[in-house]
């Protein structure tokens, strides 16, 4: 497995470390729901180093991306970024990915750490064809490390080592800066629910970062939290993850990625999408809460009627609500919220409803 500039310090935290996508990752420090709770009322400190960057420049940077994405990114600005999804032929999800424009021809794509070098040959393979030869891509993932601060009091915490007015960053927008003096992308992102920011800076210094934000972070609670209150988190946000809700067989219309699809520009799977839209969807991604006891688990098959329609793609107890949640595919005729269900749980069949998505949102 690969490990992370950060997998020496999980383990003097006392972390437990499990696999996930070819990496040793922490699951949990102190435990999956004291860190969720933790993060939905304090703060939480994430290691994302093993995602994906890929940076793109050049005369044809953005027509390279025009023909990957699924979103128009004809329109973004300087410090934006932008939410996206790159598709197969047939429409199928490769990725989501987020694209930051960091300067004039030049952005940074942010991939999943499965998908990464997927990604990478997708991106070159498309720049081949199509003979984007001012285009220049580089992977910079192995020299690039990323933390996520996320929680309610992560910009408090995050300012008192960061150079430049967090206070002033809106959301989905980075500003490069300094983070304990070194040089940093800082954006005003991530996959919790909750205010936070993502940081980006040398691999080799990462650790720097980490050390010194659970110094200053302590006094007002920011503890390490691993990947489990991080599936948990994003959960209840109502967020996908990628093998779970998406593949190169569902199409963003299929899941919550409509909107970023945009069918008035030329890009890889239009054609196909815009049949599908057309047609019109046989099956759709939902959110459901169960009314009977019972959690329901990643493959789980999901019944309407007494007949099998579906199969739970993520379910958890969602700490912050106190009831059983998850997603699931269903054919379109049972997406309305109110929708009765069934999810099989050890042989036993426990009632269900559809509700609406997200299955929580912070006050701001």
């Amino acid at each position: 497995m690969k490990k992370t500039p950060l997998y020496e310090r999980h383990l003097a935290l006392g972390a437990t470390m499990t696999e996930f996508g070819g990496w040793a990752m922490p699951v949990q420090y102190s435990g999956v729901i004291d860190e969720h709770r933790n993060t939905r009322t304090l703060a939480g400190l994430f290691d994302v180093c093993h995602m994906g960057e890929i940076e793109i420049k050049g005369p044809q940077a953005l027509d390279l991306l025009q023909r990957v994405m699924s979103r128009n990114l004809a329109k973004q600005q300087i410090g934006e970024m932008k939410l996206s999804a790159i598709t197969n032929e047939k429409g199928g999800i490769i990725d989501d990915v987020t694209v930051y424009m960091r300067g004039k021809e030049h952005y940074m794509v942010v991939t999943n750490a499965a998908t990464r070098e997927g990604d990478l040959d997708w991106i070159l393979k498309a720049k081949k064809d199509k003979g984007f030869e001012k285009a220049y891509v580089a992977d910079h993932s192995e020299v690039t490390g990323k933390i996520d601060i996320q929680g309610p009091v992560a910009e408090k915490i995050l300012s008192e080592i960061v150079e430049g007015d967090l206070g002033a960053l809106r959301f989905y927008h980075a500003m490069d800066t300094r983070v304990a003096g070194m040089p940093a992308l800082v954006s005003r992102s991530g996959y919790t629910g909750e205010d936070g920011f993502e940081v980006y800076t040398e691999a080799a210094r990462i650790g720097e970062i980490w050390d010194l934000l659970l110094h200053v972070g302590d006094p007002h609670g920011l503890k390490p939290a691993g990947l489990g209150s991080r599936d948990t988190l994003r959960l209840e946000a109502g967020m996908m993850l990628f093998g779970h809700e998406m593949c190169q067989t569902v199409t963003p219309y299929e899941v919550i990625y409509g909107w970023i699809t945009d069918l008035d520009k030329e890009f890889i799977g239009r054609d196909a999408l815009k049949r599908q839209k057309e047609d019109g969807i046989r099956k759709k991604l939902v959110g459901f809460e169960l009314t009977e006891r019972g959690i329901a688990r990643h493959g789980y098959p999901v019944y309407a009627g007494g007949e099998k329609i579906g199969e739970v793609t993520s379910g958890t107890f969602s700490p912050t609500l106190g009831k059983a949640i998850g997603l699931a595919f269903v054919p379109v005729q049972y997406k309305e919220p109110g929708t009765v269900l069934e999810v099989e749980i050890r042989s036993q069949r426990a009632k269900a409803k559809v509700v609406p998505l997200p299955f929580y949102k912070r006050k701001k």
